[in-house]
């Protein structure tokens, strides 16, 4: 199975283009793409679709840590020896993603220079974003986190497709993504209708305009 591939972090199509394409394996939306806790054996490459990576604590309390889109990895802690998934993956939207055996991964990592930088390149912009993440959570209000959430799933978009993803991810998972409930999702996003931020027409649109809330 082929699909029109390109890069959503940075170099378009590199990494579809350097990677193995043995098992593109297609996933529904509510699909569980990996579970925490099983044997860490694969590195996963979004294809295409929108992916929700989700931690349960000890205790039984769930989290949701990240929105992964189209060109993003995960599972990729096996090439270092991680022993199994620390996270669950689940698909939002229909998904495809590309299955690659972690010593493969590792392999082409260690023999491909340009691999290597990318692949460094791709981990250090990532780990950005969640420290951005975690600032967001400990020093700003709802209303900000919930802007931001929908500005990064609207930069993780496909084409004109951005609206069907958005609507089918729901406020329910927006709340659980912001850290506050769904009552609040709701008031904030009728708030960012009435002012032009978002739109409604068949499917949620995200405007640029937007990113005015996170300077408020």
């Amino acid at each position: 199975m082929k699909s029109r591939r390109r890069s959503g972090f940075g170099t378009p199509g590199f990494f579809a283009r350097a990677l193995p394409s043995k098992k593109i394996k297609e996933f529904k939306a509510g699909d569980t793409i990996i579970s925490q806790g099983e044997q860490c054996t694969d590195v996963h490459y979004i294809e295409k679709g929108v992916v929700k990576l989700t931690l349960v604590s000890n205790r039984g309390k769930g989290a949701v840590l990240g929105i992964l889109g189209e060109g993003h990895f995960f599972g990729e802690a096996c090439i270092s020896g991680a022993g199994v998934y620390t996270t669950s993956a689940i698909a939002l939207v229909p998904s495809l993603v590309n299955i690659i055996k972690g010593k493969s991964m590792l392999r082409l990592v260690e023999e491909d220079p340009s691999v290597s930088a990318h692949f460094i390149n791709y981990l250090v912009m990532r780990n950005r974003r969640i420290e951005q993440d975690l600032i967001d959570h400990m020093f700003n209000f709802s209303e900000k986190r919930l802007a931001r959430t929908l500005l990064l799933l609207a930069r993780n978009r496909q084409g004109d497709k951005v609206a069907t993803i958005l609507e089918k991810i729901g406020q329910d998972t927006l709340a659980e993504m912001v850290g506050t409930t769904r009552s609040r999702v709701n008031f904030f996003m009728n708030k960012f209708r009435k002012l032009g931020y978002i739109h409604y027409n068949g499917g949620l649109t995200v405007h640029d305009s937007l990113a005015s809330v996170l300077n408020e």
